[in-house]
């Protein structure tokens, strides 16, 4: 089994080390692998995620503009040359980063990267996409994504935890106007030379290289915004809302690079089972009342981390004896040692590589690195590997020593305070 182990982590660096070759062409960071796949993809990450925004929901709206009219091309003309290559064009948008994802077959790669390096260097932002498509999209977009409890809570959650900067939500908040002058300024300012990594699969670096050397020569030369550094601070909120699952989301928060220890800790305390069906081992797993659920999440940034366990059930009696349950878990979660701690290294180091085993996990891993934002998966795995007892006690105890972050969404006249679940 160890050796079995020792293999995986050798395989995890070795792909690790594949990826980590990052080299500058016209002005941007790049980096690229083909291992002969019958389909490629190419993603520009840029650093203009919801913290560097200039105005509420303009980083949104810039999402919604990708691949509406350029200099080259018209909206219609993109989607139909798109649909006639069979390709798939893509966007998404987080606190931190907006992707812009093309995937095609082999050998249609001149055309996607033109597409993509076209709306980075002259689209035209005109007011009547912004009026009949950017603006309806985005409102549709926020509207269902917070329609959901669990998406709800942890929005709520971010602006709890970090305030101003990663405080600030990717989706648009009803009522928020942006123009297209505001979507005009914030592009000039995050579509500039080191702040945008492209990153390809299925396609040689040399060859991406040659075609972003063709198509980038338009970048702005602005400079691009900056985001204050990630303060916690914590706090309590209570929203109304029916016909969903009752939510309580218990959160801590740590500025900072993000840590191995917390990743640990988090992987201790996942009620999810390594075997289907069954109950699972962890500490919260085998106090949960039927039917209810809780998700171990550890949302790490560039400069701080937010992690916490979300609870859901069908009653605000079943979600407070999960959120009790839930709280005695964390509580007692710093004393675990030996053979304990190295399961839950273990399940940390799993889910760490694991993540890169798909193409968007993969981008945003190397994308991260590229622009500077975390470590490689190579030194995430060595991190890991190194978490002893006292440093994880130490930094569990720290975490819970801060004010808490809580969020309950549902029926707040019965789910529980903060103090009734102990914290």
């Amino acid at each position: 089994m160890l050796a079995a182990r020792a293999s995986a982590a050798r395989s995890a660096s070795r792909l690790a080390r594949n990826y980590a070759s990052v080299v500058d062409t016209a002005g941007v960071k790049v980096a690229a692998v083909d291992n002969g796949e019958p389909t490629s993809a190419v993603t520009f990450l840029v650093k203009a995620g919801s913290r560097f925004e200039s105005k509420p929901g303009v980083a949104h709206a810039l999402k919604g503009f990708a691949y509406k009219s350029t200099n080259k091309r018209s909206f219609l003309g993109t989607v139909r040359e798109a649909e006639l290559y069979g390709g798939v064009l893509s966007t998404s948008l987080s606190r931190e980063h907006l992707a812009l994802s093309a995937e095609f077959l082999r050998g249609d790669e001149s055309f996607f990267v033109d597409v993509l390096s076209s709306f980075v260097t002259s689209a035209k932002y005109t007011r009547h996409e912004l009026d009949e498509y950017v603006a309806p999209v985005c409102e549709a977009e926020s509207t269902t994504a917070l329609a959901n409890p669990a998406t709800r809570a942890l929005d709520l959650a971010h602006l709890l935890a970090f305030r101003a900067g990663l405080g600030s939500s990717p989706y648009t908040s009803p009522g928020a106007h942006v123009s297209v002058e505001d979507v005009k300024a914030f592009a000039k300012s995050v579509f500039t030379p080191g702040n945008i990594a492209v990153l390809g699969t299925g396609i040689s670096s040399e060859k991406l290289q040659t075609l972003l050397a063709q198509s980038l020569g338009g970048l702005s030369s602005a400079s691009a915004p900056t985001s204050a550094p990630s303060a916690y601070f914590g706090g309590e909120t209570r929203v109304e809302a029916h016909g969903a699952p009752e939510t309580v989301f218990i959160g801590f928060g740590a500025a900072g690079v993000p840590s191995a220890e917390l990743a640990v800790l988090a992987a201790h305390l996942n009620p999810k089972p390594s075997v289907k069906w069954a109950q699972g081992l962890s500490p919260i797993a085998v106090k949960l009342p039927q039917g209810t659920s809780v998700q171990s999440v550890l949302l790490p940034y560039s400069d701080a981390s937010l992690f916490g366990l979300l609870v859901q059930g069908p009653t605000t009696a079943a979600v407070k004896e999960a959120g009790k349950a839930a709280v005695t878990a964390l509580k007692t979660a710093g004393e675990i040692q030996g053979e304990e701690l190295k399961k839950a290294v273990a399940k940390a180091k799993f889910a760490a590589a694991s993540s890169v085993d798909y193409r968007d996990g993969l981008a945003f891993a190397l994308g991260a690195k590229a622009l500077g934002s975390f470590a490689s998966l190579d030194g995430t795995l060595s991190n890991l590997e190194k978490v002893e007892a006292s440093a994880y006690s130490k930094a569990t105890a720290s975490l819970l020593k801060s004010k808490p972050t809580y969020v309950v969404v549902g029926d707040i006249k019965s789910l529980p305070y903060a103090d009734e679940l102990g914290l």
